[in-house]
Protein backbone atom coordinates (compact mmCIF):
# COMPACT_ATOMS: atom_id res chain seq x y z
CA UNK A 1 0.00 0.00 0.00
CA UNK A 2 1.42 3.58 -0.89
CA UNK A 3 2.73 5.49 1.88
CA UNK A 4 -0.30 8.30 1.53
CA UNK A 5 -2.93 5.73 1.82
CA UNK A 6 -1.67 4.10 4.82
CA UNK A 7 -1.68 6.87 6.65
CA UNK A 8 -5.18 8.00 5.73
CA UNK A 9 -6.51 4.48 6.85
CA UNK A 10 -4.19 4.63 9.58
CA UNK A 11 -6.20 8.02 10.60
CA UNK A 12 -9.46 6.73 9.81
CA UNK A 13 -9.34 3.96 12.29
CA UNK A 14 -7.69 6.23 14.83
CA UNK A 15 -10.60 8.56 14.50
CA UNK A 16 -13.38 5.31 14.83
CA UNK A 17 -11.61 4.75 17.89
CA UNK A 18 -11.84 7.77 19.46
CA UNK A 19 -15.34 8.25 18.98
CA UNK A 20 -16.14 4.62 20.24
CA UNK A 21 -14.11 5.25 23.21
CA UNK A 22 -16.12 8.95 23.86
CA UNK A 23 -19.69 6.77 23.23
CA UNK A 24 -18.45 4.35 25.81
CA UNK A 25 -17.43 7.18 27.88
CA UNK A 26 -20.48 9.53 28.02
CA UNK A 27 -22.74 9.36 30.84
CA UNK A 28 -26.30 8.36 30.20
CA UNK A 29 -28.90 10.88 30.10
CA UNK A 30 -31.13 11.20 32.92
CA UNK A 31 -34.60 9.47 31.58
CA UNK A 32 -37.35 11.77 31.93
CA UNK A 33 -39.25 11.67 34.94
CA UNK A 34 -42.71 9.86 34.32
CA UNK A 35 -45.58 12.15 34.39
CA UNK A 36 -47.91 11.71 37.46
CA UNK A 37 -51.69 11.21 36.41
CA UNK A 38 -54.41 12.62 39.41
CA UNK A 39 -57.93 10.50 39.30
CA UNK A 40 -59.46 13.70 38.46
CA UNK A 41 -63.11 14.58 39.16
CA UNK A 42 -65.28 17.06 37.47
CA UNK A 43 -66.75 19.21 39.94
CA UNK A 44 -69.58 21.71 38.68
CA UNK A 45 -69.40 25.86 39.80
CA UNK A 46 -73.20 26.88 39.69
CA UNK A 47 -73.64 29.86 37.25
CA UNK A 48 -74.67 32.93 39.98
CA UNK A 49 -78.13 35.02 39.71
CA UNK A 50 -77.64 36.96 37.28
CA UNK A 51 -78.37 37.06 33.33
CA UNK A 52 -77.13 34.16 31.82
CA UNK A 53 -73.05 33.61 30.15
CA UNK A 54 -70.43 31.56 30.97
CA UNK A 55 -68.05 31.08 33.85
CA UNK A 56 -64.32 32.91 33.51
CA UNK A 57 -62.27 30.91 36.57
CA UNK A 58 -59.56 32.78 37.42
CA UNK A 59 -57.73 31.57 41.00
CA UNK A 60 -58.70 29.36 43.92
CA UNK A 61 -57.51 29.20 47.52
CA UNK A 62 -57.85 27.31 50.65
CA UNK A 63 -58.11 27.81 54.54
CA UNK A 64 -59.53 26.51 57.85
CA UNK A 65 -61.22 23.85 56.05
CA UNK A 66 -62.34 25.50 53.12
CA UNK A 67 -62.10 26.30 49.21
CA UNK A 68 -62.60 29.23 47.23
CA UNK A 69 -62.94 30.17 43.70
CA UNK A 70 -63.10 33.22 42.00
CA UNK A 71 -63.38 34.75 38.54
CA UNK A 72 -66.90 36.50 37.07
CA UNK A 73 -69.48 35.73 34.38
CA UNK A 74 -69.26 37.09 30.75
CA UNK A 75 -73.02 37.27 29.08
CA UNK A 76 -73.03 36.86 24.91
CA UNK A 77 -72.89 40.66 25.04
CA UNK A 78 -69.26 40.35 26.46
CA UNK A 79 -69.95 42.15 29.86
CA UNK A 80 -68.66 40.82 32.75
CA UNK A 81 -69.46 40.59 36.54
CA UNK A 82 -67.76 39.75 39.55
CA UNK A 83 -68.32 36.07 40.63
CA UNK A 84 -67.24 33.62 43.64
CA UNK A 85 -67.25 30.17 45.34
CA UNK A 86 -67.13 28.22 48.12
CA UNK A 87 -66.99 24.53 49.15
CA UNK A 88 -66.55 22.51 52.30
CA UNK A 89 -65.18 19.69 50.94
CA UNK A 90 -63.70 20.88 47.05
CA UNK A 91 -66.65 18.82 45.36
CA UNK A 92 -69.69 20.43 46.18
CA UNK A 93 -69.66 24.18 45.34
CA UNK A 94 -72.15 27.14 46.08
CA UNK A 95 -71.65 30.73 44.46
CA UNK A 96 -71.81 33.14 47.28
CA UNK A 97 -73.81 36.46 47.21
CA UNK A 98 -72.07 39.18 45.56
CA UNK A 99 -72.84 42.76 45.93
CA UNK A 100 -70.92 45.44 43.81
CA UNK A 101 -70.81 49.44 44.69
CA UNK A 102 -69.18 50.89 41.64
CA UNK A 103 -69.64 51.05 37.74
CA UNK A 104 -65.99 49.45 37.09
CA UNK A 105 -66.93 46.87 40.47
CA UNK A 106 -70.04 45.47 39.19
CA UNK A 107 -68.14 44.70 36.09
CA UNK A 108 -65.07 43.17 37.92
CA UNK A 109 -63.13 39.48 37.59
CA UNK A 110 -62.16 38.38 40.28
CA UNK A 111 -58.22 37.50 39.59
CA UNK A 112 -56.59 36.72 42.90
CA UNK A 113 -57.71 35.24 45.91
CA UNK A 114 -56.46 34.80 49.37
CA UNK A 115 -58.13 33.69 52.92
CA UNK A 116 -57.51 33.18 56.66
CA UNK A 117 -59.50 31.61 59.24
CA UNK A 118 -62.12 34.44 59.36
CA UNK A 119 -62.81 35.15 55.58
CA UNK A 120 -61.64 35.53 52.05
CA UNK A 121 -60.70 38.80 50.02
CA UNK A 122 -59.71 38.93 46.01
CA UNK A 123 -58.23 41.38 43.68
CA UNK A 124 -60.91 42.75 40.76
CA UNK A 125 -60.45 44.72 37.94
CA UNK A 126 -62.04 45.64 34.50
CA UNK A 127 -60.44 47.89 31.56
CA UNK A 128 -62.02 50.84 31.32
CA UNK A 129 -61.80 54.73 30.92
CA UNK A 130 -60.31 56.77 28.32
CA UNK A 131 -57.16 55.29 28.35
CA UNK A 132 -58.01 51.58 28.59
CA UNK A 133 -55.98 50.81 31.78
CA UNK A 134 -57.62 48.24 34.55
CA UNK A 135 -59.87 50.06 37.22
CA UNK A 136 -58.73 47.37 40.03
CA UNK A 137 -60.17 46.97 43.63
CA UNK A 138 -60.54 45.25 46.36
CA UNK A 139 -63.22 43.05 47.65
CA UNK A 140 -64.27 40.90 50.70
CA UNK A 141 -66.34 38.24 52.33
CA UNK A 142 -67.05 37.48 55.82
CA UNK A 143 -69.48 34.23 57.03
CA UNK A 144 -72.47 34.94 56.52
CA UNK A 145 -72.32 37.72 54.09
CA UNK A 146 -72.21 38.82 50.45
CA UNK A 147 -68.59 39.28 48.50
CA UNK A 148 -68.47 42.34 48.81
CA UNK A 149 -66.84 45.65 46.76
CA UNK A 150 -64.57 47.79 49.27
CA UNK A 151 -64.44 51.28 47.60
CA UNK A 152 -61.93 53.30 47.53
CA UNK A 153 -60.42 56.44 46.25
CA UNK A 154 -59.25 55.89 41.70
CA UNK A 155 -55.43 56.85 42.60
CA UNK A 156 -54.88 53.81 45.52
CA UNK A 157 -54.55 51.51 42.88
CA UNK A 158 -54.84 53.14 39.80
CA UNK A 159 -53.99 57.17 38.62
CA UNK A 160 -50.57 58.23 36.59
CA UNK A 161 -48.00 55.88 38.98
CA UNK A 162 -49.96 52.86 38.71
CA UNK A 163 -48.13 49.94 37.70
CA UNK A 164 -49.94 46.63 38.72
CA UNK A 165 -51.68 45.46 42.07
CA UNK A 166 -50.60 41.94 41.48
CA UNK A 167 -51.24 39.38 43.81
CA UNK A 168 -52.96 39.18 47.60
CA UNK A 169 -51.68 37.53 51.19
CA UNK A 170 -53.29 36.80 54.58
CA UNK A 171 -51.56 36.03 57.68
CA UNK A 172 -51.86 36.41 61.30
CA UNK A 173 -50.45 40.14 60.77
CA UNK A 174 -53.48 40.82 58.73
CA UNK A 175 -53.75 41.35 54.62
CA UNK A 176 -51.16 42.38 51.90
CA UNK A 177 -51.66 43.25 48.26
CA UNK A 178 -48.07 43.64 46.12
CA UNK A 179 -47.16 45.01 43.00
CA UNK A 180 -45.45 48.06 41.81
CA UNK A 181 -45.91 51.65 41.05
CA UNK A 182 -43.79 53.72 38.65
CA UNK A 183 -40.98 53.97 41.29
CA UNK A 184 -40.92 50.37 42.10
CA UNK A 185 -42.08 47.67 43.71
CA UNK A 186 -45.22 48.19 46.00
CA UNK A 187 -47.44 47.27 49.05
CA UNK A 188 -50.79 47.43 50.25
CA UNK A 189 -51.71 46.78 54.13
CA UNK A 190 -54.88 46.49 55.88
CA UNK A 191 -55.87 44.75 58.97
CA UNK A 192 -59.06 43.01 58.19
CA UNK A 193 -59.07 43.86 54.03
CA UNK A 194 -61.94 46.09 54.77
CA UNK A 195 -59.48 49.27 53.25
CA UNK A 196 -56.04 49.18 52.27
CA UNK A 197 -52.89 51.76 52.66
CA UNK A 198 -50.66 52.27 50.04
CA UNK A 199 -46.81 51.79 50.79
CA UNK A 200 -44.72 52.68 47.97
CA UNK A 201 -41.34 54.48 47.42
CA UNK A 202 -39.76 53.07 50.25
CA UNK A 203 -36.21 52.32 50.51
CA UNK A 204 -35.21 48.40 49.91
CA UNK A 205 -38.39 47.86 48.51
CA UNK A 206 -38.78 50.58 45.62
CA UNK A 207 -36.29 50.85 42.91
CA UNK A 208 -32.99 52.83 43.75
CA UNK A 209 -29.48 53.38 41.88
CA UNK A 210 -29.26 49.58 42.04
CA UNK A 211 -32.29 49.50 39.46
CA UNK A 212 -36.21 49.44 39.25
CA UNK A 213 -37.97 46.46 41.29
CA UNK A 214 -41.37 44.72 40.82
CA UNK A 215 -43.02 42.36 43.07
CA UNK A 216 -45.15 39.47 41.73
CA UNK A 217 -46.47 37.54 44.84
CA UNK A 218 -46.32 37.35 48.86
CA UNK A 219 -46.79 35.32 51.81
CA UNK A 220 -47.24 36.30 55.29
CA UNK A 221 -44.13 35.22 57.48
CA UNK A 222 -44.69 34.70 61.01
CA UNK A 223 -46.92 37.67 61.72
CA UNK A 224 -44.89 39.59 59.05
CA UNK A 225 -44.58 39.29 55.07
CA UNK A 226 -42.63 37.83 52.31
CA UNK A 227 -42.47 39.23 49.25
CA UNK A 228 -40.75 38.01 46.06
CA UNK A 229 -40.08 40.08 42.55
CA UNK A 230 -37.33 41.20 40.39
CA UNK A 231 -34.37 44.16 39.84
CA UNK A 232 -34.29 45.36 36.70
CA UNK A 233 -30.38 47.14 36.82
CA UNK A 234 -29.97 50.61 34.49
CA UNK A 235 -29.68 49.99 31.32
CA UNK A 236 -29.18 45.96 31.94
CA UNK A 237 -31.37 43.16 30.37
CA UNK A 238 -31.35 40.74 32.79
CA UNK A 239 -33.16 40.60 35.76
CA UNK A 240 -32.23 39.87 38.91
CA UNK A 241 -34.38 37.61 41.71
CA UNK A 242 -35.22 39.43 44.93
CA UNK A 243 -36.83 38.35 47.99
CA UNK A 244 -38.13 41.08 50.86
CA UNK A 245 -39.31 40.51 54.35
CA UNK A 246 -40.75 42.97 56.72
CA UNK A 247 -42.44 42.35 60.27
CA UNK A 248 -45.17 45.68 59.73
CA UNK A 249 -45.22 45.96 55.59
CA UNK A 250 -43.33 49.10 56.16
CA UNK A 251 -39.78 48.40 56.92
CA UNK A 252 -38.25 45.91 54.51
CA UNK A 253 -35.13 43.83 54.05
CA UNK A 254 -33.52 42.86 50.42
CA UNK A 255 -32.14 39.52 49.61
CA UNK A 256 -30.83 38.84 45.66
CA UNK A 257 -31.75 35.03 45.24
CA UNK A 258 -28.96 32.77 43.72
CA UNK A 259 -28.88 32.87 40.12
CA UNK A 260 -26.07 32.59 37.45
CA UNK A 261 -24.74 35.80 36.32
CA UNK A 262 -26.59 37.35 33.47
CA UNK A 263 -29.30 34.72 34.01
CA UNK A 264 -32.38 37.02 33.55
CA UNK A 265 -34.09 35.11 36.60
CA UNK A 266 -37.60 36.42 38.55
CA UNK A 267 -38.99 35.10 41.63
CA UNK A 268 -42.48 34.94 40.48
CA UNK A 269 -44.25 32.55 43.45
CA UNK A 270 -43.53 32.00 46.79
CA UNK A 271 -45.60 29.64 49.45
CA UNK A 272 -44.90 28.17 53.08
CA UNK A 273 -44.43 24.62 53.04
CA UNK A 274 -44.37 22.89 56.42
CA UNK A 275 -43.50 26.65 57.57
CA UNK A 276 -40.28 27.10 55.35
CA UNK A 277 -40.55 29.74 52.45
CA UNK A 278 -40.10 28.25 48.87
CA UNK A 279 -39.80 29.96 46.06
CA UNK A 280 -40.45 29.03 42.29
CA UNK A 281 -39.22 31.15 39.29
CA UNK A 282 -37.72 31.74 35.86
CA UNK A 283 -33.84 31.69 35.40
CA UNK A 284 -32.43 31.20 31.84
CA UNK A 285 -34.20 28.44 30.21
CA UNK A 286 -36.03 26.61 32.51
CA UNK A 287 -37.96 27.19 36.03
CA UNK A 288 -35.92 27.38 39.13
CA UNK A 289 -36.75 26.94 43.19
CA UNK A 290 -35.12 28.52 46.33
CA UNK A 291 -35.54 27.89 49.73
CA UNK A 292 -34.93 29.41 52.93
CA UNK A 293 -34.75 27.83 56.27
CA UNK A 294 -37.92 28.37 58.32
CA UNK A 295 -39.33 31.94 59.50
CA UNK A 296 -35.76 33.56 57.51
CA UNK A 297 -35.29 35.92 55.25
CA UNK A 298 -31.35 34.98 54.43
CA UNK A 299 -29.51 32.42 53.96
CA UNK A 300 -31.58 31.05 50.82
CA UNK A 301 -29.83 28.99 48.58
CA UNK A 302 -31.15 26.93 44.89
CA UNK A 303 -33.03 23.49 45.67
CA UNK A 304 -33.48 22.53 42.43
CA UNK A 305 -34.94 23.21 38.93
CA UNK A 306 -37.41 21.75 36.37
CA UNK A 307 -39.07 22.01 32.80
CA UNK A 308 -37.39 23.75 29.77
CA UNK A 309 -37.71 27.04 27.74
CA UNK A 310 -40.67 26.65 25.78
CA UNK A 311 -41.45 29.07 21.98
CA UNK A 312 -42.77 32.04 24.48
CA UNK A 313 -41.84 34.13 27.89
CA UNK A 314 -41.79 31.25 30.78
CA UNK A 315 -43.81 32.31 33.76
CA UNK A 316 -44.76 30.60 36.97
CA UNK A 317 -48.70 30.78 37.34
CA UNK A 318 -49.28 29.36 40.71
CA UNK A 319 -47.82 27.68 43.64
CA UNK A 320 -49.74 25.84 46.47
CA UNK A 321 -48.53 23.50 49.57
CA UNK A 322 -50.10 20.62 51.32
CA UNK A 323 -48.97 18.28 53.13
CA UNK A 324 -45.25 18.41 52.46
CA UNK A 325 -45.89 18.55 48.70
CA UNK A 326 -45.70 22.38 46.21
CA UNK A 327 -47.81 21.75 43.56
CA UNK A 328 -46.80 24.37 40.71
CA UNK A 329 -48.44 25.84 37.85
CA UNK A 330 -46.40 26.80 34.50
CA UNK A 331 -46.52 28.68 31.30
CA UNK A 332 -43.92 28.03 28.30
CA UNK A 333 -45.39 30.65 25.32
CA UNK A 334 -47.42 27.77 23.92
CA UNK A 335 -49.12 25.70 27.17
CA UNK A 336 -49.79 26.57 31.14
CA UNK A 337 -48.38 22.87 32.72
CA UNK A 338 -48.96 21.35 36.37
CA UNK A 339 -45.96 20.25 38.14
CA UNK A 340 -45.47 18.32 41.60
CA UNK A 341 -42.20 17.66 44.34
CA UNK A 342 -42.85 15.76 46.96
CA UNK A 343 -38.91 16.52 48.66
CA UNK A 344 -39.36 20.54 49.20
CA UNK A 345 -38.30 21.59 45.35
CA UNK A 346 -35.42 19.34 45.00
CA UNK A 347 -37.44 17.15 42.09
CA UNK A 348 -40.49 17.46 40.19
CA UNK A 349 -42.86 15.39 38.13
CA UNK A 350 -44.95 16.45 35.21
CA UNK A 351 -48.64 16.24 35.97
CA UNK A 352 -51.13 15.12 34.20
CA UNK A 353 -53.52 18.51 33.85
CA UNK A 354 -57.38 17.80 33.09
CA UNK A 355 -57.84 19.38 30.53
CA UNK A 356 -55.25 21.74 28.31
CA UNK A 357 -55.05 25.23 28.70
CA UNK A 358 -52.91 27.82 26.27
CA UNK A 359 -50.49 30.20 27.34
CA UNK A 360 -52.45 33.30 26.90
CA UNK A 361 -54.04 35.98 28.38
CA UNK A 362 -58.07 35.07 27.73
CA UNK A 363 -56.92 31.69 29.56
CA UNK A 364 -56.07 30.21 33.04
CA UNK A 365 -54.94 27.67 35.07
CA UNK A 366 -54.73 27.78 38.54
CA UNK A 367 -54.35 24.96 41.94
CA UNK A 368 -55.41 25.00 45.35
CA UNK A 369 -54.08 22.16 47.60
CA UNK A 370 -55.20 20.79 50.76
CA UNK A 371 -54.54 17.93 52.77
CA UNK A 372 -57.31 15.75 51.25
CA UNK A 373 -56.88 17.05 47.56
CA UNK A 374 -56.15 19.80 44.99
CA UNK A 375 -58.74 21.65 43.18
CA UNK A 376 -57.90 23.11 39.36
CA UNK A 377 -60.08 25.76 37.72
CA UNK A 378 -59.16 26.07 34.37
CA UNK A 379 -60.31 28.38 31.09
CA UNK A 380 -58.60 27.80 27.76
CA UNK A 381 -60.75 30.55 26.69
CA UNK A 382 -63.79 29.03 25.26
CA UNK A 383 -65.12 27.36 28.23
CA UNK A 384 -63.96 27.48 32.26
CA UNK A 385 -64.29 24.17 34.27
CA UNK A 386 -63.25 22.68 37.74
CA UNK A 387 -62.18 19.42 39.08
CA UNK A 388 -60.87 17.61 42.20
CA UNK A 389 -58.11 15.33 43.12
CA UNK A 390 -56.68 13.17 45.53
CA UNK A 391 -53.60 14.49 46.60
CA UNK A 392 -51.04 12.59 44.65
CA UNK A 393 -47.74 11.34 45.93
CA UNK A 394 -44.23 11.15 43.65
CA UNK A 395 -44.57 7.09 43.19
CA UNK A 396 -48.05 7.16 41.71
Amino acid sequence: MPLPRLRSAVAVVAGVAVLLAACRSAPEQPAAPAPVRPAWRAVELPVPAGPAGRLLLRDAARCADRWYAVGGVVDPAGQTRPAAWSSSDGVSWSALPVRGQTFYGRQHVLYAVACRDDGMAALGAKTGGVHGNPRTGTWVWRPGGPVREVPAAFELFGGPRAVSAARLAAGPGGWLICGARVDGAAVWTSPDADGFTLHAGLPELAGDGRGRTAARDATALGAGWLVVGSLLPPGGTARTPLAWSSADGRTWSRVALPAPPGSGGTAERVVSRDGVPVVVGTVRDGFTVWGASAGASEGWRRLGGFGAAGPGVLSVDGLAAARGRLVAVTGDGADRRLWISADGGVSWRPVIAPAAVPDRGDAALAVAAGDAGLVVVADDGKSSRAWWAALPGVDE
